[in-house]
């Protein structure tokens, strides 16, 4: 089973089905050694019916994390593939789930030329504002002077990415303090890195 990393488009397919097995791998640990105890000790009331009771704590967390998953609906298709015709120079993150204290949403798509950020997404309950106002912050902590917008209609999104190729040169000429953690990084790589971190 190929596995697409976080940031890629077909992550949240993929991570469902990693996030599957995983659950089901550790609910049957804790299975497997009650009916072992069972059979061995030939009652329920022993010590190992205690170690499979507890066994199924990380089952719950993984079950958990699977449910999470699989609320979040993936990309369409043929959108990735018309914004992946635009995509040029930029640097580009599909299928993030971002995650705050008070509200979640899901961004197909975020492009990154420069400081400039540029998200787009179809989620209804997403509210753009506090988003943006987010994912500015979170940057801000991290060093990094951001300009984020997100957009809910998808040709303004690709105009836009079309006027960031456009502009690369320009959007790209910023300093910006390296960060030790990720030698070699540039700015761009940084602002991908701290998407990823704070997604689903």
């Amino acid at each position: 089973m190929k596995y697409t990393p976080k940031g890629q488009f077909g992550y949240i397919r993929s991570e469902k089905r990693r996030r599957a097995i995983i659950a089901a791998g550790l609910l049957l640990i804790p299975l497997i050694v009650y009916v072992i105890g069972l059979l061995v000790t030939g009652t329920r009331q022993s010590i190992v019916t205690v170690v499979a009771i507890v066994g199924t704590l990380p089952a719950c967390r993984a079950i958990v994390a699977f449910i999470m998953m699989v609320m979040r609906k993936p990309m369409d298709e043929a959108a990735y593939e018309e914004i992946r015709a635009h995509e040029g120079t930029l640097m580009t993150v599909y299928e993030l789930y971002l995650t705050t204290y008070d509200k979640s949403a899901m961004v197909d798509a975020f492009a990154i030329c420069g400081c400039t950020v540029v998200g787009l997404t179809t989620d209804p309950k997403c509210e753009i504002h506090y988003m943006e106002d987010h994912i500015t912050k979170i940057m801000r902590a991290n060093g990094y002077v951001t300009n984020v917008t997100i957009l809910k209609d998808r040709q303004k999104y690709i105009e836009r990415m079309d006027s960031m190729n456009a502009h690369a040169e320009s959007l790209r000429n910023v300093r910006f303090k390296p960060d030790s953690r990720y030698p070699g990084y540039g700015i761009e790589e940084l602002i991908r890195e701290t998407l990823l971190a704070i997604s689903l």
